[in-house]
């Protein structure tokens, strides 16, 4: 311990002499000190310069994923070698989010569709591929999960249209609803409930020969036009047997723009990208 005394027993000279002798254990915490404060700042350094690092890496492999799906049509159009350097892709991006536990706040939210290899969804692409009359517009998954914390509300929302009948690409929405239910780290389970068509959009045309503009528009032409514009179908998702239809599904990589997912089973993968909140 330093001591700074000025007393008549101890006169000013002697304090300066005092000082002027450093104990041996103060100079050593003095030391610590220094080289714990050079030392600390270093390792921040090099954690912010890694974790940098680490995310341009990601960035770099995510738009080498987005580059292979561009010009596959959302997966209807894709050769053996082109499905080979996407799966190569998607699994150098899900090694970045391997074993990390489900954000469900970052999973909340509207998530398109940009490409897939699940039979299910294809099946609808090829038949607005090959069908004049039939479109298909974007694909959507809404997750509604943000003030959850083991599961929540997952909604597959498909535009189509029947041209010239409904409006271009979105003239009718295809909702299909399921809860979900966090089962592992990265899984979840999915219990699907009802399956839905709404959100009917007339075209200009069929609105025309319904009710013709040249000619005063009757009470029954108005009831099919308001009908038209509500209508929904509603089915409810039933296994004889069994509660419900269900799935697993397996979440390989999330984060604040991306979400790559694994139907469990051989049911084929997804790429999405976050998009605008669905009205």
């Amino acid at each position: 311990m330093d001591l700074a005394l000025s007393s008549p027993l101890f006169p000013s000279s002697a304090t300066r002499g005092v000082n002027k002798i450093k104990p041996y254990g103060s100079m050593l915490i003095a030391t610590q000190k220094v080289s714990t404060q050079k030392f600390f700042p270093c390792l921040a350094a090099v954690a912010t310069q890694t974790a940098q690092t680490v995310e341009v890496e990601v960035e770099s492999k995510k738009h080498e994923l987005l580059r292979a799906i561009q010009d596959t049509q959302r997966g209807l159009v894709t050769t053996d070698d082109q499905r080979s350097s996407i799966e190569e892709a998607l699994v150098s991006v899900e090694g970045y989010n391997k074993g990390a536990p489900l954000d469900l706040v970052k999973l909340d939210g509207t998530w398109r569709l940009q490409y897939t290899s699940a039979s299910d969804v294809l099946i609808l692409l090829e038949a607005a591929a090959r069908l004049p009359f039939f479109q298909v517009g974007q694909i959507f998954q809404k997750f509604e999960c943000k003030d959850q914390s083991s599961g929540g509300v997952i909604r597959n929302v498909v535009r189509w249209s029947v041209p010239p009948l409904l409006e271009e690409q979105e003239g009718a929405t295809l909702l299909v609803s399921a809860k979900f239910s966090v089962v592992s780290v990265r899984n979840i389970y999915l219990q699907f409930e009802e399956i839905n068509v709404q959100n009917i959009k007339i075209s200009e045309e069929l609105q025309a020969l319904i009710a013709p503009a040249i000619l005063p528009r009757s009470f029954l032409s108005l009831q099919i036009l308001q009908y038209l514009r509500n209508f929904k179908a509603q089915i409810p998702v039933r296994d004889p047997g069994r509660q419900s239809v269900g799935g697993l599904y397996y979440l390989s990589y999330l984060d604040a723009n991306m979400l790559l997912g694994r139907a469990v089973g051989g049911g084929g993968v997804f790429v999405f990208t976050k998009a605008q909140a669905l009205n």
